[in-house]
């Protein structure tokens, strides 16, 4: 396949619809600033919408890519290797933070197994069609993937963008259920950002204890080696030191610029795939978001080279797409703003937030 149509196909949100929401902002009785970054939100939702007035948010949807990485086998993750499928079931179950929440946000939340170490049989065909492998490769000393296994998985990712876009979704919550994930999202943000691995080694969602962050920074170190080699191909990068979720989420993100559906960006996974895809088609960031700041530093690197500035920083380390849902309230707080705050209707001077101008009158001394 080739990427370089993605630089022809994905349009930034519409500029001329974003300067005019920002002089309708200017012409509200609140003075400019007064809502922070929600004026921010709601000019940039104006023109991801391509309309003046915000439509509100009524049909958001998390979508959590899951996989296991054979690089776990190394003690990296404080989860055992191959356990992801535990992540799934808690999920599907409606025990995990981000179920959680999605229950209590009326949020629909689907699953999408890429590479998880267990039994089809074990989880909804609706989770396993889209499986490409049972667990990737260590890529400390092997491809996470095949070439072949990489687009497979790269237009899975793809597919199901098209099938939220083409189902109504109007803003997407990405986020991951993995074990080891965060170690290949390391690697790939080292090797794109031409840093050191000590410099994005984390302790993961779970946490880690320091010797397993040195044996987690020795397989990020030996995983850029092999991936240095093949920066200039995403996608092989992707097979090299990715995994099939990895590979999936960046052609699904892709896929939603293309498809001009708004993207909220969770951790360092999220983050990472955001990066390769950044390489793929520069202008595909603008119809991102990122959700929250984890505290790990290879995400922190990955939004830095993006140019993306996090909503929230809430301490949240959990994964799976629980602070990205965070901000989800907070989206939909500034669409309703930018829709609904009225117009002021007399000239306004300094007087502050919501003051109307004061009669004119001759007694005044």
């Amino acid at each position: 396949m080739n990427l370089d149509d993605f630089v022809d196909l994905i349009e930034r949100p519409d500029g001329g619809v974003r300067r005019d929401a920002e002089e309708r902002r200017a012409r509200l009785a609140l003075p400019p600033g007064a809502l922070g970054r929600l004026d921010e939100l709601g000019e940039w939702l104006a023109a991801a919408q391509q309309r003046v007035l915000v439509e509100p948010i009524e049909r958001p949807r998390v979508v959590l890519f899951a996989g296991d990485h054979g690089v776990a086998e190394l003690g990296v993750s404080a989860r055992p290797a191959g356990s992801a499928h535990r992540l799934v079931r808690a999920v599907l179950d409606g025990e995990s933070p981000v179920a959680v929440l999605a229950r209590r946000f009326d949020v629909p939340l689907r699953v999408v197994d890429m590479s998880l170490d267990c039994d089809p049989d074990d989880l909804p065909k609706e989770v396993t069609r889209h499986r490409v492998r049972r667990g990737s490769g260590r890529l400390d000393i092997e491809d996470a993937l095949t070439l072949e296994e990489a687009e497979q998985a790269f237009r899975a990712g793809m597919a199901i963008a098209d099938e939220e876009a083409d189902g109504g979704t109007d803003l997407l919550v990405l986020g991951d259920l993995s074990v080891g994930g965060t170690t290949a999202a390391g690697t790939l943000v080292a090797a794109l950002c031409g840093t050191d691995a000590s410099q994005v080694t984390g302790r993961g969602g779970a946490g880690i204890d320091d010797l397993a962050w040195m044996r987690k920074c020795a397989a990020i170190r030996d995983g850029l080696r092999r991936a240095r080699p093949v920066l200039g191909d995403q996608l092989q990068l992707l097979a090299t030191c990715g995994g099939a979720d990895l590979a999936a989420m960046t052609g699904f993100l892709l896929q939603s610029a293309v498809r001009r559906t708004p993207v909220i960006l969770d951790g360092v996974v999220s983050a990472a795939c955001a990066l390769v895809a950044q390489r793929v088609a520069f202008r595909a960031p603008d119809w991102w978001l990122a959700g929250h700041s984890s505290g790990e530093p290879a995400q922190e690197k990955a939004l830095d080279r993006i140019a993306l500035d996090p909503l929230l920083d809430h301490g949240v380390t959990v994964g799976e797409g629980t602070g990205a849902l965070l901000a989800l309230p907070l989206v939909r707080a500034a669409a309703a703003l930018a829709a609904e705050l009225p117009e002021r209707t007399d000239p306004v001077g300094d007087e502050g937030a919501g003051a109307t101008a004061a009669p004119a009158t001759d007694d005044i001394t």
